[in-house]
């Protein structure tokens, strides 16, 4: 269906893809991954025509209909229903021509044409997608432009899914969609009948739509077969079995050239030498199996307050006197995690920007501690950065008074070290701005974090480390995302905001998920793992969260203890080496109660030491 044939594109002087090639077999669903920053969007650009290569070609059957969002989202006065229906442009045309043609003949091959094109069931099938991705029967009615430009993508993505491209490609699809709209394309795409080809960072989307993975990196593709689990095994395999091909390659080569250093100088081996030297020179080197690292998120540990951080008692927020949400009763600890369900315009941004203190109650309470310090992500935040700023100028924007190295450390946590913190932002991708946003905000060690969306623009193995980070956090998290991977991983705590209020959800996101199948219709699907051992992954998260704040405390605890002795240790030696100098208790001490005391406080001190090693080993473990 589609062949990659040596495929170059250089892109100011750097060689994005280097003589890529790839045949994508036909009526297959393929996933295209690669860190940040791989070419994943110039390679798209190149499949459908946009960009042409410096070498190579990409090549299709002759007038294979091709689909493919644009850039830019619609607008203007047409509602998402019409400009869903006139996505397909052969129906429109047909249809405008029966309304004027008077040769009986050409209607007679109009209207079979129309059958054959299942025509008249087009208004069904147009709306059937609106409704899938959020579009209720009011707001199929509404001019785009009362739209947002989240929302108006989404008419960009029904109107293609609607047109029934024979190859349909897609970049990051699920951007601006929440977890509902998510799940119902991820279903259609499962019985899609054409080719497709799907950029996209979540891995459930990849296990469960895609048969095969194409993998960008250093310029190369690779295919794999299966979905994302699969890929991530395969590649495992290659890269070690890589290594043992370098690693006895160097072998071979060290061989080598030590019997060319022996044996070149030795007229009765000189030959041979220049023979092996020639060998030499002709091995290609295999290069090391080293993956990239993977990127580290590090959020700062905030001082521990007392529970609750915030309460809510029947509280109502809303916008110009309009509530949104009311009855809201909520409580949030400070080691809890929670992540808000339910679809984008139902209010869950909002309750997020409460929780924030962006917002005020209308109607009950809100309590607070004091002392909280929170830290709020938004895709705002990521777009308002100054993109003719460095990392570095930002942070010591935020951070005055800080010392040039105190600057430095939080981007370092951010993987922003080196000359990666003076790069202008303009010159950054999406994952690495939404990087530095997250730095900004944590500066000051959040007790708690409120995350909308924070994984938008960021690559598999960037929401890894992020997941990853949030374990090891031991402040309180909000989570408002669609990627299932990390509310399943992250969050202890599920809360639907629905029907103008916010209530726990009692069950699982598996549970969770079941239900906005069944309402859509469709039988779901679930990704490789089976629940229980999702269930218990979510389980041993929590506990291993549990267990590192218990050795981190009883680090803390055993430092303190120390701390306190050695104060102690010295007061007491100062009285044994000056007596006039001693003062407090110290001063009314003999001698020898002052040496008893001084052996006590070593026994003690020892001992803890002593906890101070072994919680240090156990956080160590962790």
């Amino acid at each position: 269906m589609l062949n990659l044939n040596g495929i170059t594109v250089r892109l100011g002087g750097r060689t994005i893809l280097d003589r890529a090639s790839a045949a994508l077999p036909p009526r297959s669903r393929v996933g295209l991954i690669g860190r940040n920053g791989a070419g994943k969007s110039t390679l798209m650009k190149v499949m459908i025509g946009q960009l042409d290569p410096d070498e190579g070609s990409c090549d299709m059957p002759r007038d294979t209909r091709l689909g493919y969002i644009a850039q830019e989202a619609p607008s203007g006065t047409a509602t998402p229903f019409d400009t869903v229906l006139a996505a397909d442009k052969e129906r429109a045309e047909l249809m405008a021509e029966a309304e004027h043609t008077e040769d009986p003949d050409r209607l007679g091959h109009i209207y079979e044409r129309l059958n054959a094109i299942d025509a008249y069931t087009a208004p069904a099938r147009a709306a059937r997608i609106l409704v899938g991705l959020g579009f209720d029967e009011e707001m199929q009615g509404r001019p785009l432009d009362s739209y947002s430009g989240g929302w108006k993508m989404r008419v960009a993505l029904a109107a293609l899914l609607f047109s029934n491209p024979e190859l349909l490609l897609l970049d990051e699809p699920s951007n601006h969609l929440d977890l509902e709209a998510t799940l119902w394309l991820e279903n259609f795409l499962k019985s899609y009948r054409g080719t497709v080809v799907v950029i996209s960072h979540e891995r459930d989307l990849l296990n469960n739509v895609v048969d095969y993975i194409l993998h960008l990196e250093g310029g190369k593709v690779t295919l794999y077969p299966g979905g994302y689990d699969a890929f991530e095994r395969q590649r495992a395999e290659r890269l070690a079995q890589q290594e043992a091909a370098r690693a006895k390659q160097q072998a071979e080569r060290e061989k080598l050239q030590d019997y060319v250093a022996r044996n070149s100088a030795r007229a009765s081996t000189a030959k041979q030498a220049q023979s092996r030297a020639k060998a030499l020179a002709k091995m290609q080197p295999i290069a090391a199996a080293i993956e990239d690292p993977t990127l580290h998120f590090g959020f700062p540990s905030p001082p521990e307050l007392r529970p609750p951080l915030i309460t809510m008692d029947m509280a109502a927020v809303g916008y110009d006197e309009t509530p949104i949400l009311r009855r809201v009763n909520l409580r949030i600890d400070p080691d809890d995690r929670l992540a808000l369900l339910g679809r984008n315009g139902n209010g869950k941004t909002t309750l997020a920007r409460l929780i924030a203190a962006q917002l005020k109650p209308m109607e009950g309470a809100m309590n607070a501690s004091a002392k909280m310090n929170v830290g709020y992500f938004t895709q705002y935040q990521v777009e308002e950065l100054d993109v003719t700023d460095t990392p570095l100028e930002h942070m010591s924007r935020v951070m005055k008074g800080a010392t040039p190295a105190a600057v430095r450390a939080q981007l370092g946590r951010f993987g922003f070290s080196g000359e990666r913190a003076t790069q202008k932002v303009g010159s950054m991708s999406g994952g690495e701005r939404a990087r530095l946003a997250l730095a900004l905000i944590t500066r000051d060690a959040p007790h708690l974090l409120i995350l909308d969306e924070p994984t938008n623009h960021l690559d598999v193995d960037s929401r890894e480390a992020l997941v990853q980070a949030l374990n090891e956090y031991s402040g309180a998290v909000v989570i408002v995302s669609h990627d299932r991977h990390m509310i399943e991983l992250v969050a202890d705590r599920l809360v639907l905001v629905d029907n103008g209020t916010a209530q726990p959800f009692d069950g699982s996101l598996e549970d969770y998920t079941d239900i906005i199948l069944r309402k859509a219709d469709g039988n779901g699907g679930g990704g490789d793992a089976p629940k229980a051992d999702r269930k218990a992954e979510k389980r041993n998260a929590a506990e291993w969260r549990e267990k590192q704040k218990a050795a981190k405390n009883a680090v803390s605890k055993a430092e303190k203890e120390m701390a306190t002795l050695n104060a102690e240790r010295s007061r007491i030696d100062k009285a044994l080496f000056d007596p006039k100098s001693a003062t407090g208790a110290e001063a009314k001490m003999t001698m020898t109660e002052l040496m008893v005391k001084r052996a006590d406080l070593e026994k003690k001190l020892e001992a803890a030491e002593e906890s101070w090693m072994e919680a240090s080993a156990a956080l160590e473990e962790l």
